[in-house]
């Protein structure tokens, strides 16, 4: 029994030791993966993320393929709307702020002032959809001077029949993004004539699945958002094809690649803190979001845009 016992300490010592070999072998060969894509497999640490409903599916997936990679490194992303994102932005809370517009003066000079320099990188192009209900049957589109006349503010137009005759006598119930929102900031400005103008008596979120889910829960329904919610709830909803002066257009990969899908085509961004990359996981992973994670973009159904825009944004890593 006593050589037993030997015997099988001399066997686990044996194994131990294969196993920390084999364990030495892989690491060197994840740090040859690593260098590879400009880190090792050591990388470790947490990023912050926070902003735009309609850039976090984009960042959420780009973030989780970049997790399978550097088991070390925690991705999280907030969702507060383009507006919250950049204040918390400017306060050096966070890493990157999602954006589905331009960081206004006002913000950039708040986050100038508290010591923030930034990097802007646009990551894909969105369509602003406008969606009905399934049911809907007798949208076939809209014109923007018709969607213009319902958002503006003090619009007195509550049922159908008030933008067109023909449409039933019937209630509109609206959805759409809150005033932290950069989907609302765009759509305002394009279609009413000014940013942030818009009427208050309709139901606002800046969660873009409770959007989807008030729309598609009403037969009256008629609500706007990022394309990427439309394409992944499209069983739901009806898309309105929009015509903005040549003929209504509805939104696709292709007409938002074009610009066709006027004027509700639009870039969205990414902003990066740029003390934040002096950390190896922040610039690896804005790194892989400008290369590898581009494959992400279609897969959230956002349309990548040219491969010189985000050659440009390597570019400006250096």
């Amino acid at each position: 029994m006593q050589m037993n016992r030997k015997g099988l300490a001399v066997l686990l010592a044996a194994v131990l030791a294969l196993g920390l070999t084999v364990a030495g072998c892989g690491g060197n060969a994840g740090d040859k993966t690593g260098q590879s894509m400009g880190a090792g497999a050591t990388l470790s640490g947490t990023i912050k993320i926070d902003g735009s409903s309609t850039v976090y599916p984009l960042s959420e997936g780009v973030a989780e393929e970049f997790m399978k990679l550097h088991k070390g490194v925690q991705v999280t992303v907030g969702l507060s709307g383009t507006g919250g994102g950049f204040k918390k932005f400017a306060a050096g809370e966070i890493d990157i702020s999602n954006a589905s517009r331009p960081i206004k003066s006002s913000e950039k000079e708040t986050a100038q002032a508290n010591g923030i320099e930034f990097i802007e990188l646009p990551v894909a192009y969105d369509g602003l959809s406008v969606v009905v209900n399934k049911n809907n049957t007798w949208v076939d589109y809209m014109t923007v001077e018709e969607l213009k006349k319902l958002w503006e503010p003090g619009s007195q137009i509550t049922k159908w029949n008030q933008i067109r005759p023909e449409w039933p006598d019937m209630p509109i119930k609206l959805y759409g993004p809150g005033t932290d929102s950069g989907t609302f900031d765009y759509f305002t400005e394009v279609v009413v004539g000014q940013a942030k103008k818009s009427r208050s008596d309709y139901t606002a979120s800046e969660d873009d699945n409770v959007l989807v889910m008030g729309v598609s829960g009403d037969r009256g329904a008629l609500g706007y958002f990022g394309y990427a919610y439309y394409m992944e709830n499209k069983d739901k909803l009806k898309v309105v094809p929009i015509d903005g002066g040549k003929g209504p257009v509805t939104p696709s990969e292709q007409t938002i690649n074009d610009g066709s899908y006027s004027p509700l085509s639009r870039a969205i961004y990414i902003y990066v803190n740029k003390k934040s990359l002096d950390r190896p996981e922040v610039k690896e992973f804005v790194k892989f979001h400008l290369t590898s994670g581009v494959k992400v973009v279609s897969e959230v159904r956002y349309v990548p845009m040219p491969q010189s825009a985000y050659q440009e944004g390597l570019a400006k890593l250096k």
